[in-house]
């Protein structure tokens, strides 16, 4: 086994409906961010105590969570339209500059310090189906851009200077130019229903994007082009890459898996059984450290990865 279990961190249960959503980590602390969906909050965790350390409230159905190397977290929170900026180590309010309808995904241009929202907009609203770009110094938003359909997640791409974005239907990766003005610099044909998780290796030039058609793809980063495929055990939703081990963890919370993956080249190495429905996990590239998070019993399952 790769993964080798290192214990559970318990978590607060769920107030409302819905469960937890997409995490990042602060690698200077360890500490882990998830977006617990049900209680409108981002939970904090301590992976090296195994300990939660508490929880930042007052953000609405949050999705998303992203940490910058600006030592700020980002979050988006889909039931108020908004994005949060959380100082690392801070406890109080989240600042919140409004976005588009429903904000999901979410990427950080470092260079120019801008943050993408793509969203998955509101099938009563016609072209809500957008991305927008905040600069985060001023807390403006500057600039929405509309794409094909429902948004998934999104990273950006140093090298080309764009943000990659998974659109669910109709299936696309869509390049996004990050400079002035925003623009669509490609659009990628998908041969697999849904592109939900999005990762990329820089280095090599891939995007592996997780497809809820059971399928994970392996895509050149510069051209778009489909390079391998591989099934996976259902419908996934985050997916991580691992440069250091050159490895990839899906998450699919049915059956309730972590997949791992060797991604030069791309096959499956062993799947590890979390619990139905944990559909999403973080991972510390520091420690080589992957959490998944469990809806049913509140808690945090915790794995190293080794060698």
């Amino acid at each position: 086994m790769l993964l080798r279990a290192l214990g559970f961190i318990d978590l607060p249960p769920h107030v409302g409906a819905g469960g937890f959503d997409h995490a990042a980590v602060h690698e200077q602390t360890g500490h882990v961010y998830v977006a617990h969906t049900a209680n409108d909050a981002l939970d904090v965790l301590d992976v090296e105590a195994k300990r939660y350390i508490g929880s930042i409230q007052g953000l609405k159905a949050v999705a998303g969570a992203l940490v910058a190397a600006t030592d700020l977290v980002f979050t988006s929170n889909r039931g108020e339209n908004t994005v949060g900026i959380i100082r690392i180590g801070q406890t109080g309010p989240a600042e919140k500059v409004p976005v588009g309808i429903r904000p999901n995904g979410l990427a950080h241009d470092g260079a120019r310090h801008r943050l993408l929202a793509a969203h998955v907009g509101d099938p009563a609203v016609p072209g809500s189906c957008t991305v927008s770009i905040v600069d985060i110094a001023s807390r403006i938003r500057l600039a929405d851009l509309p794409v094909a359909g429902r948004t998934r997640w999104t990273v950006y791409d140093p090298v080309i200077d764009v943000f990659h974005v998974n659109i669910a239907d109709p299936p696309q990766i869509v390049a996004v130019r990050a400079g002035d003005p925003l623009r669509i610099e490609r659009v990628a044909s998908m041969p697999e229903a849904g592109p939900h998780g999005l990762d990329i290796d820089v280095q090599r030039r891939r995007l592996f994007c997780a497809c809820d058609a059971g399928v994970l793809l392996e895509v050149d980063a510069d051209t778009g082009k489909v390079v391998a495929r591989e099934p996976i055990a259902g419908v996934p939703d985050v997916v991580f890459f691992n440069s250091g081990l050159q490895r990839l963890y899906v998450a699919v919370g049915d059956p309730g898996v972590i997949e791992v993956f060797d991604t030069s080249p791309l096959r499956r190495h062993e799947t590890v059984a979390t619990e139905a429905g944990a559909h999403t996990l973080s991972y510390d590239a520091r420690r080589h450290v992957v959490c998944a998070f469990l809806p049913r019993s509140h808690r945090a399952a915790v794995y190293r990865d080794h060698q």
